[in-house]
């Protein structure tokens, strides 16, 4: 395990589960994701492109988010951290079965926009399943451990990602396995992760529980309920994370909006031949957006696992925090870029495989490790409502990009990479900004000896 991060003594074992939670997590997330593709992509809603109905529908997740966050943080605030996670992740295990019948032919399949309800129920599970496990991990470990630890972590969120999409391509391709079935199939690994979950909070760092982790059993998992907006707007560190978080996720969604609308045009162009029979061209344009995407997937999820497993933690050690903030914006700034120039499904395509892997490796290690010199209350609150709400209020504003882009004044997807590389100037200032923050908490916290971080 040294060979990915500087693992000592004793902490392997809890390391390993920790891996194989974050692991299963993403392999669930993914089994469900092409799925959540394909439905958006045969649901037809009047007077709205498809591009637009998929833009609109990741900005209607910020709303739903607004709705339920309250209600997580009171969670938060009165049942300890097991049970939290145990709670939400049987919610979201009920939730699937649910969408299980309401696919088309099913007895829920007169739910009204019942495709859009599945797309903003998946998006909600990545962002609210991962921040809690990270959070959770770092109320664990702690600053020191996790600063050391977490590269390593991260690599099973990677691994799981590639696992997950690689099944749930060639599980799409089995003729006994309709695609829906692969919501079904995710109930696996999800019931496998919150074992995980409770076995490591069980055991704690070392196998031997402390009064460090046994002190946690009993506790809420935020010991207050100050409210997840107060903290935020309470401290210019978690503000400037937020908006940080926002921007880059505004960067990325446009960046999938714009391959999404390319994708669909050449699908389009590629099955005319069958577009007066409506049953035979939708079920087609299902199962080649489904394909599509389970291949840019697997790809996306490889070149994440190669760089988390070999490349991040070395970026952190020669590096620091500044150099780890950095990289990502630096290759969309590339990436897109080249957009400018060649528009082009194919390249965009290679642009998109090298943004996204490097923002699931490289960026939300990043991410993640700006929390560990915090509290429990910012981590069970203030964390998840980063995590979901700004980074889908990020979606909400590229969806706001392609309502103006398309309704106001007429821009091409020339046009929408412009604006891209407008925000992501703002996001390597506020990286530039954050690494700083990051040093001065870090310091303050160990002076201090405990979680508590100065306004």
């Amino acid at each position: 395990m040294r060979l990915f991060a500087d693992v000592r003594p004793k902490e392997g074992i809890t390391c390993l589960i920790l891996i194989s939670n974050i692991f299963l997590i993403l392999t669930a997330y993914y089994l469900i994701k092409p799925v959540r593709e394909g439905w958006i992509a045969i649901s037809d809603i009047k007077g709205l492109t498809k591009l637009e109905v998929k833009a609109y529908s990741a900005f209607a997740q910020s709303l739903v988010l607004v709705a339920i966050l309250p209600g997580y943080a009171w969670l938060a605030s009165v049942l300890p951290r097991r049970r939290l996670i145990l709670t939400v992740g049987s919610v979201f295990g009920a939730l699937l079965v649910v969408f299980w019948f309401a696919q088309p032919g099913m007895p829920l399949a007169s739910i009204p926009f019942v495709a859009v309800a599945f797309y903003l129920f998946v998006g909600i599970f990545s962002v609210t399943l991962v921040a809690q496990f990270w959070a959770f991990s770092s109320d664990l470990y702690g600053p020191e451990r996790g600063k050391r630890l977490f590269p390593l972590i991260a690599v099973g969120a990677a691994g799981g990602a590639v696992v997950g999409s690689w099944l749930g391509e060639n599980l799409i391709r089995s003729p006994s396995i309709e695609a829906f079935d692969l919501i079904l199939i995710a109930l696996v690994p999800l019931a496998a992760a919150l074992g995980m979950a409770t076995w490591s909070d069980k055991r704690g760092t070392y196998g031997s529980p402390s009064e460090w982790t046994t002190s946690r059993w009993d506790e809420p998992a935020a010991p207050t309920n100050e409210g997840p907006l107060k903290l935020i707007f309470g401290h210019k560190y978690l503000l400037a994370t937020a908006m940080m978080i926002m921007t880059f996720n505004w960067v990325v969604t446009s960046g999938d909006n714009i391959l999404f609308g390319i994708v669909q045009e050449t699908i389009r162009d590629d099955l005319s031949a069958q577009a007066l029979d409506p049953v035979s061209y939708n079920a087609a344009l299902k199962e080649a957006t489904t394909a599509f995407y389970g291949n840019l997937f697997f790809w996306v999820n490889l070149v994440a696992l190669l760089l988390q497993s070999f490349i991040v933690s070395r970026i952190l050690k020669f590096g620091g925090m500044r150099m780890l903030l950095l990289t990502t914006p630096f290759v969309s700034l590339i990436a897109y870029a080249s957009m400018v120039f060649v528009p082009i499904l194919g390249l965009i395509k290679v642009m998109k495989v090298a943004e996204n892997s490097s923002n699931y490796s490289v960026q939300n290690t990043a991410r993640h490790m700006l929390w560990l010199p915090t509290s429990k209350e910012m981590l069970y609150q203030a964390k998840p409502t980063i995590d979901t709400f700004f980074m889908r209020l990020g979606d909400g504003l590229a969806a706001l990009t392609i309502l103006i882009g398309t309704r106001v004044v007429s821009m091409d997807y020339v046009d929408f990479i412009a604006v891209n590389l407008v925000l992501i100037t703002i996001w390597i200032g506020l990286s530039f900004y954050l690494q700083r923050e990051f040093r001065r908490w870090s310091k303050a916290s160990q002076e201090k000896s405990t979680l508590a971080i100065p306004e």
